[in-house]
């Protein structure tokens, strides 16, 4: 009998941006295969996570995501989804409300953040009273005048790797100590588990090194970069259509659902989406070929591909909740009709 490492993530109920939350459950197994179906159900007090009242607390844990933690001997990470007493979603539960069972939807998210220093409670690069040279050799940019934080990025990219992840790549940001990571899922329930997987490994890296992750979009005000969580997503339509005319009406079914969009895209999102800085304001919508400023961007290699590929939604922030921003996605493709 071997003792396995079961770590339990969750998200609370903390209104407009929720947090990860996580606990630990030993238990021994003879031949543990790393599978859903041996693991259980589990409680948690939902008083001191924003998610039930005192005198009546459990809120209930269903796994529905199992990957191998890189940094555990016989340890585990489950992603969960939280459920009522009751069995039913609870209302905090985004995940169980995307209208994707046959995992038609492919996306591929782009998670922007910056890493600071707990102790400056600055970006990696800033200088305490003052700034880092302007925007401009910070991007994709080598060597230790301009970049900050390799150590964790790669050590990050390792252990999604490592978990199992379908992790796509990594790169320094447009201002000094932000970074990104893309992955990419067919299903979009399997999207948002390993963002929030990945998100999980980052934040807990942070804790050897003193530092943490800020997922705010616009933590450093004036004339800085914010960040995002630009979302790539295509459907069989988008990905067989060939038809100019049937992107048009797809982009086209968002522009009356603007707000129901930014509803799900983020706090403070309105201090990233301002027109400046490779966004488009809040309170228009747009797209284009190949257009960054614009609030869907139509790839080049879709319209190369005869227009069959992807589209890719730039508004998300970088605290939206993967779960939330695919749901949303998808109920507004899905109301076109061809």
């Amino acid at each position: 009998m071997a003792k396995i490492k079961l770590e339990y993530i969750w998200l609370d109920g903390y209104k407009p941006t929720q947090n990860l939350r996580s606990k630990t459950k030993v238990e021994e197994h003879e031949n543990f295969k790393g599978t859903l179906e041996e693991l259980k159900n589990w409680s948690f007090d939902g008083s001191s996570t924003q998610q039930a009242e005192g005198d009546s607390s459990d809120c209930v844990l269903k796994p529905v995501a199992i990957y191998p933690d890189p940094a555990r001997r016989n340890g585990y990470l489950i992603m969960t989804e939280v459920l009522s007493a009751d069995g039913t979603p609870h209302p905090s539960n985004g995940r169980a409300s995307i209208d994707d069972d046959d995992a038609d939807f492919w996306f591929g998210f782009e998670q922007e953040y910056f890493i600071m220093d707990s102790k400056t409670q600055l970006p990696l690069g800033f200088p305490i009273g003052g700034y880092p040279g302007p925007q401009g050799m910070y991007y994709c940019s080598v060597g230790g005048k301009n970049t900050w934080g390799r150590d964790i990025v790669e050590e990050h990219a390792d252990m999604c790797i490592d978990a199992g992840l379908n992790f796509e790549g990594i790169n320094q940001e447009v201002a000094a100590g932000q970074w990104e990571f893309q992955l990419f899922a067919k299903g979009a329930k399997k999207a948002g588990d390993e963002i929030w997987i990945a998100r999980y490994l980052l934040d807990r890296i942070t804790e050897k090194y003193h530092y943490y992750i800020e997922y705010h979009p616009k933590p450093i005000k004036g004339d800085w970069n914010g960040s995002g969580m630009h979302a790539n997503f295509s459907n069989t339509l988008l990905r067989t259509c060939g038809s100019k005319e049937t992107y048009e009406k797809v982009c086209e079914a968002f522009r009356p659902v603007v707000k129901e969009h930014i509803d799900v895209y983020g706090e403070y999102n309105d201090e990233r989406l301002t027109g400046l800085h490779e966004t488009a304001a809040i309170t228009d919508f747009s797209y284009g070929i190949s257009d960054r400023g614009a609030s869907i961007r139509i790839p080049i290699l879709t319209v190369q591909n005869d227009w069959k590929g992807y589209l890719e939604d730039r508004r998300p922030a970088s605290n939206a909740d993967p779960y939330k921003i695919a749901g949303r996605i998808i109920k507004t493709v899905k109301s076109v009709k061809i």
